[in-house]
């Protein structure tokens, strides 16, 4: 038997850092429901998960030696917190990995939205370059529009000074003031007000269960009937009957969701078939450099393992 501490890898993570912490540890990858995993149980002392892993109550009965839990990633909405403190486990992650990432992926979804484009693969005689062009028109601009922000965080605050670049009138709400990172010139505003005046409203909240089921039909009721509504934080956080009912109601708005209430898409969602809906799978932090930050996570798993301070615990509030 290895004398190095066990620890699985869940999903996946970079070459780079998969083979850095195998140098470190016996590692190996392997679901919950995995034979090996269920085999090694009672001596898994670390586990390194992303997104699509519960850390629950009744992973963590099955796992007495564990001692800490690596997200390789920034929420921390599929691990239960409180019940890893009781057992005295470390939770890390890393909260900084993607904020460019997700920043990038608000802005190129919008811009393809607010000014079509199309690529040319073959000649065209004057009358169809005419109507090209005229097909091709963007309705405003961004300097034209309120661009309202739901959390100022990490990523909030960077999307606000984006848009401020962009030359939009920007809005803020946060519901802790006292955590908002730098507004950039965003104004603060009551949630009803945020969602009347913006024209364009991203979502960034964190996965707090006050956060669930946040927007309703009052708030989606009061937006523009022309409105873009962005999401790119948890799917959860919007009533997703309520938005189905908002779009049918509002042809001309859109909602860009790059997250769902259920992942993947069931069959039966009520914002698939619709038309004013673009949706994505999960995609804003799929950058290569994100996913290298975001592995990151087995040195502070490491750290733990050794009994050192991890650079990102999660927090202790």
């Amino acid at each position: 038997m290895s004398a190095k501490p066990l620890v699985i890898q869940t999903e996946q993570l970079s070459d780079r850092a998969h083979a850095w912490l195998s140098e470190r540890v016996e590692l190996v990858k392997a679901g919950p429901e995995d034979a090996v995993f269920k085999e090694a149980a009672d001596r898994i002392q670390g586990l390194v998960v992303r997104t699509y892993t519960d850390v629950d109550e009744a992973l963590l009965d099955r796992l007495p030696a564990l001692q800490v839990v690596g997200r390789a990633g920034v929420g921390l909405d599929n691990i239960d917190l409180e019940a890893c403190r009781k057992r005295g486990v470390e939770v890390v992650h890393t909260p900084e990995a993607n904020t460019q990432a997700v920043v990038e992926f608000v802005f190129r979804m919008l811009l393809a939205t607010i000014r079509p484009t199309l690529r040319l693969t073959e000649p065209v005689d004057a009358g169809a370059w005419g109507e090209l062009r005229s097909e091709c028109v963007g309705r405003r601009e961004f300097d034209e529009m309120t661009f309202g922000i739901l959390g100022l965080g990490k990523i909030g605050s960077r999307v606000a000074s984006v848009a401020r670049a962009f030359g939009a009138r920007t809005l803020y709400n946060d519901h802790e003031e006292h955590a908002v990172l730098e507004p950039h010139g965003a104004e603060p505003v009551s949630p009803t007000e945020l969602f009347e005046r913006s024209d364009i409203l991203t979502i960034h909240v964190d996965g707090r269960s006050a956060n669930r089921e946040l927007i309703g039909t009052d708030l989606l009721d009061r937006m523009p009937a022309d409105s873009i509504l962005i999401n790119t934080s948890r799917g959860f956080v919007i009533q997703e009957t309520a938005l189905a009912a908002h779009l049918k109601k509002n042809p001309e708005a859109l909602a860009l969701l790059d997250v769902h209430a259920v992942e993947p898409i069931p069959a039966d969602s009520p914002i698939l078939p619709l038309p004013n809906a673009r949706l994505s799978p999960h995609l804003a932090s799929r950058t290569a450099s994100a996913m290298e930050r975001m592995s990151d996570v087995v040195e502070d798993v490491w750290s733990v393992l050794q009994g050192a301070s991890p650079r990102w615990a999660a927090s202790r509030d």
